[in-house]
C-alpha cells in the first residue's frame, strides 16, 4: 500500500448558472493541484453549476450544458483523479459527484441523503442515490459522500469505512449561520473517530442571494486531529498528505469492527481503481506543514460573512456601486462599514436626508463617519418635500391630527430619493433595517425597506452594536463616532422620539424574539423563562401581524438559524396567535 495519499481540496466560489466560468475555474484548479503533486483533487457539491441552482435544475438544456462542460473538464484530466460535484441527468436528476481520470468521466456517485429542511429543498429537484461508493487511488480506498451524507450517522459513511475506505471525502455546500463552522468541524471529528477514517471535507465558499458559504475546508485524522484547515470565507487550495497505513493499524487494534466489516462488504459500489503515481515521482516535494488556519471569533465570523455576502451579491449581479441612507444611527453605520469593506470606499455613496426632526448629533455623526470612511456623502434635505406632501394631502386629511401616517411619509420620501439615485446611476440600494425591527414590523413599507439588498436584515439589534464595535476596535483609530454606541436609538420621525417608546428595551425584545422566532417557543414558555408577560404578549402580536411586511423586504444575508424567508415560513393569512 502507498505510504501516503496527497489530497487537494479546492475551496472555490462558484457562481450559480455560470457553467462556463465555473468550468474554467475547475480546470485551472485541477492543473494547480497536479502541479502541487496531488493524486486526488476534490471540489464542492454542485461546483459546476453553483449551489443552489434551484429551478434551473428543471431545465433540460441547463443539465445538458452542465454535462457537456463536465466532459470537457474530464478530457484534460490526466495524471490526477478529480471528484467534481454536478447535477447528473439520468432517468431522473441526481446530486452527484463525478470521478474524472485518464481523460474521461469514469464513474458517478449519487448523494443518498437529500436535506429538505431550513433553506434546503433538495427533494424538489433530486432523486436520492441507493448506496455508498468507493474508488481506489494508488492503492488507497477512498469513500465518496456529498454534504448531508456525512451529517447523518450511519450509511453511506459507515458502509464505506467498513468496506475498506480509509479516507472519506465529502463534497459540500453547507450554508453558514453563526457558529455553524465549529459545530460542523466537531461533527466531522466525531465521524472520523467513529469510523476510524481520515475525513477530507471540501466546502463551498461565497455568497449566493441570501446564503453565504464559509468554506472552512479541512482534513481530520482518524483520531479527530485536525491535520489541515483552510481559512474561512476565502478561496483556497488546501493540499495535505494523509497516512492510510496508520488508519489501517488503528483498525487492526479495534476488533469490534471485524464482524460488521465482513457484513458490509457488498453494501457499496466499487467505482474503479486508478493509478496516478507517487507525488514525489515528478519531483514535487511533500507539503511540509499543511496550513491549519485560525478560527475567527464569533463576532468576527459574522462580520466576515456579511462582508462576503455583500461583495458577492453586488459583483455577481453586476453592480459596481452601492448607495445607502446614512442617518447617524448604529444600523446605517454598520451597513456603511460593511459596504466599504466589501466593495471599497470608491464604490460606496452615502446619503444623509435630514428632516426638521433630525438632531445635530446624528447629522454630525453621519458626516464624521463618511469622512472617516472616505466615501462620497450627499445631503438631500427632505423638509421641502414634506411640505409638498402636506399641501397635496391637506384637503383629504383635514380634521385628522398628524399621526404615524406623516412619520411614514418621511421614510417613503427618503426611499424615493435613494431609488432615484439608483435608477439614474445604476447603483444598488442597500437597506439598513435589522432583524429586531423587521421581526416586529418597526419599519415602513416602500420607505426604509425600499432597496435592492438588506445587508443586516438577519442581524438582531444587540448584535448590530457588537459588530460595529468589533469593526471600530479593529480599525484602532476611532473610526466610528463614540456617541453612536451610547445614544438611545431613534427613528427621528417626530420630536424626541425613541425606539423604546414603541418597543420594549432591545435586550428584552431580542430575548423574546430569539425564543419565538429562532426556537418556536410559545407564550407560556417565554414567560416561564422570566420574560415580562406584557412584553411577550405585545411582541408576539407584532411579529404575527408583520408577516405581510416581511414578504416584501429585499433579500438579505442569513446569519441566524431561522432567517425570515429562507428558513421561517408562516402564512400571511393566519389567525393562530402565540
Amino acid at each position: 500500500m502507498t505510504a501516503a495519499l496527497r489530497i487537494a481540496l479546492v475551496q472555490m466560489n462558484a457562481v450559480v448558472g455560470d457553467i462556463a466560468g465555473n468550468e474554467r475555474a475547475i480546470s485551472a484548479a485541477i492543473e494547480r493541484a497536479h502541479d502541487a503533486g496531488a493524486q486526488l483533487v476534490c471540489f464542492p457539491e454542485l461546483a459546476l453549476t453553483g449551489y443552489p441552482p434551484e429551478d434551473l435544475l428543471l431545465k433540460e438544456h441547463f443539465l445538458a450544458d452542465a454535462r457537456a462542460a463536465l466532459e470537457r473538464i474530464a478530457s484534460s484530466t490526466t495524471q490526477i483523479v478529480a471528484v467534481v460535484g454536478y447535477p447528473e441527468r439520468a432517468e431522473d436528476v441526481h446530486n452527484a459527484a463525478a470521478v474524472l481520470a485518464d481523460g474521461a468521466v469514469r464513474a458517478t456517485y449519487r448523494k443518498l441523503h437529500l436535506p429538505n429542511y431550513g433553506v434546503f429543498d433538495e427533494l424538489r429537484y433530486f432523486q436520492p442515490g441507493e448506496r455508498g461508493a468507493t474508488i481506489e487511488v494508488d492503492g488507497v480506498t477512498v469513500g465518496l459522500t456529498i454534504c448531508e451524507d456525512i451529517w447523518q450517522p450511519g450509511p453511506p459513511l459507515s458502509d464505506e469505512a467498513l468496506s475498506g475506505a480509509r479516507v472519506i471525502v465529502n463534497l459540500s455546500a453547507s450554508p453558514y449561520h453563526a457558529g455553524k463552522g465549529i459545530a460542523r468541524e466537531r461533527m466531522l471529528q466525531q465521524r472520523a473517530r467513529d469510523e476510524l477514517a481520515v475525513v477530507a471535507y471540501c466546502g463551498l465558499v461565497g455568497g449566493q442571494d441570501e446564503l453565504v458559504f464559509d468554506g472552512h475546508s479541512l482534513v481530520v485524522d482518524h483520531d479527530g486531529t485536525v491535520l489541515a484547515r483552510a481559512a474561512q470565507f476565502e478561496q483556497a487550495l488546501l493540499v495535505v498528505d494523509v497516512d492510510p497505513v496508520t488508519v489501517g493499524s488503528a483498525r487492526l487494534r479495534d476488533t469490534r469492527r471485524r464482524a460488521p466489516a465482513a457484513a458490509a462488504d457488498d453494501r457499496v459500489d466499487r467505482l474503479g481503481s486508478f493509478a496516478v503515481g507517487r507525488p514525489d515521482g515528478n519531483g514535487t516535494p511533500p507539503p511540509t506543514d499543511p496550513p491549519v488556519a485560525e478560527l475567527l471569533d464569533p463576532v468576527a465570523e459574522v462580520y466576515r460573512a456579511l462582508v462576503l455576502g455583500t461583495h458577492d451579491y453586488a459583483h455577481k449581479n453586476g453592480f459596481a456601486h452601492v448607495v445607502l441612507g446614512l442617518s447617524g444611527g448604529i444600523d446605517s453605520t454598520l451597513v456603511a462599514l460593511i459596504a466599504v469593506d466589501a466593495l471599497g470606499a470608491d464604490a460606496v455613496t452615502c446619503v444623509t436626508m435630514p428632516s426638521p426632526y433630525s438632531s445635530q448629533g446624528t447629522r454630525g455623526d453621519a458626516q464624521r463617519l463618511a469622512t472617516n470612511l472616505g466615501v462620497q456623502l450627499l445631503e438631500l434635505p427632505i423638509a421641502p418635500l414634506m411640505r409638498d406632501y402636506d399641501e397635496a394631502l391637506g384637503e383629504v386629511f383635514a380634521g385628522h391630527e398628524p399621526d404615524l401616517t406623516e412619520e411614514n411619509l418621511q421614510a417613503r420620501i427618503r426611499g424615493n430619493l435613494l431609488m432615484a439615485l439608483s435608477n439614474k446611476f445604476g447603483w444598488l440600494v442597500l437597506t439598513t433595517g435589522n432583524k429586531s425591527e423587521m421581526s416586529v414590523g418597526y419599519s415602513t413599507l416602500y420607505g426604509d425597506s425600499a432597496g435592492g439588498f438588506a445587508v443586516i436584515k438577519d442581524v438582531p439589534k444587540q448584535l448590530v452594536y457588537r459588530l460595529a464595535r468589533h469593526r471600530d476596535e479593529r480599525a484602532g483609530d476611532d473610526l466610528v463616532p463614540a456617541e453612536l454606541f451610547t445614544r438611545p436609538p431613534s427613528a427621528e420621525l417626530r420630536p424626541d422620539q425613541r425606539d423604546d417608546d414603541s418597543l420594549p428595551p432591545y435586550d428584552v425584545l431580542d430575548a423574546i424574539l430569539e425564543g419565538y422566532v429562532e426556537h418556536d417557543l410559545g407564550r407560556e414558555q417565554l414567560i416561564a423563562r422570566g420574560l415580562p408577560a406584557g412584553d411577550v404578549e405585545r411582541v408576539i402580536g407584532l411579529v404575527d401581524v408583520a408577516e405581510y411586511k416581511r414578504r416584501q423586504q429585499p433579500p438579505g444575508i442569513k446569519v441566524t438559524t431561522r432567517a425570515f424567508g429562507r428558513d421561517r415560513r408562516v402564512p400571511i393569512t393566519n389567525r393562530y396567535r402565540g
